[in-house]
């Protein structure tokens, strides 16, 4: 695996989004910040998280994307799009599209361990504006991921990343991506996602969609 750095750490506030005739509070408009960032075990300090049900927490404390996907993202949309466009608390060089749930990336102190994908919602469609981007971020299966911290610290711009394969049963952030939209899920692979290190809330998700299929 390619070097990796932290190109940037984004925090957000709590503001309002206004689409078409919706307008709530949403902390996703996050933006760079110069200076060592404390990375807690519930959430990046300084950060604004508004819909705990779906966000934040011990198992998604951390939301990181690659600079790549956003290179890519800029090309396809024809405009640059900025480090925490998507709501990621950490924009990294060199991080993959994908990796295996309980993956770790150790950055000085932190030790992080990828848990689950960002489902799009509709939250991320009106931070684009775009009532159809949901669909569009679904199909270019570049959807970010989601870290537990097993080690609180400080991270700041500039600084390197390990990282640590898990050696344990293989289950991908895209095999989660992908399972959050099919309909009828192998029963073979569910148990298998189960054996897993998941996000809490994906691990009920699949514990559900087990249960139906017995």
């Amino acid at each position: 695996m390619q070097n990796m750095r932290i190109a940037s750490v984004n925090l957000g506030r709590e503001e309002s989004i206004a689409h078409g005739k919706r307008s709530f509070e949403t902390g996703i408009r996050k933006r760079p910040v110069s200076g060592p960032v404390r990375i807690g075990s519930q959430i990046v300090a300084g950060d604004t998280i508004c819909d705990t049900e779906h966000h934040g927490g011990a198992d998604q404390a951390v939301y990181a994307y690659s600079s790549e996907d956003y290179a890519w993202w800029s090309e396809q949309l024809g405009t640059e799009l900025a480090p925490g466009t998507f709501g990621d608390n950490l924009t990294i060089d060199g991080l993959p599209s994908d990796l295996n749930v309980g993956d770790r990336l150790l950055i000085g102190d932190v030790l992080l361990e990828a848990t689950a994908p960002r489902i799009p919602c509709s939250t991320l469609a009106a931070r684009m504006q775009d009532d159809a981007f949901g669909l569009v971020f679904r199909k270019a299966e570049r959807p970010g991921i989601y870290f537990r911290v097993l080690n609180e610290g400080e991270v700041e711009a500039g600084d390197g990343v390990t990282f640590v394969d898990n050696p344990a049963p293989v289950v991908s952030i895209l095999d989660l991506y992908r399972f959050a939209y099919d309909l009828r899920p192998n029963r073979a692979d569910l148990e298998r996602y189960l054996e897993a290190p998941l996000a809490d809330r994906m691990r009920a998700k699949v514990e559900a969609k087990l249960a139906a299929a017995s």
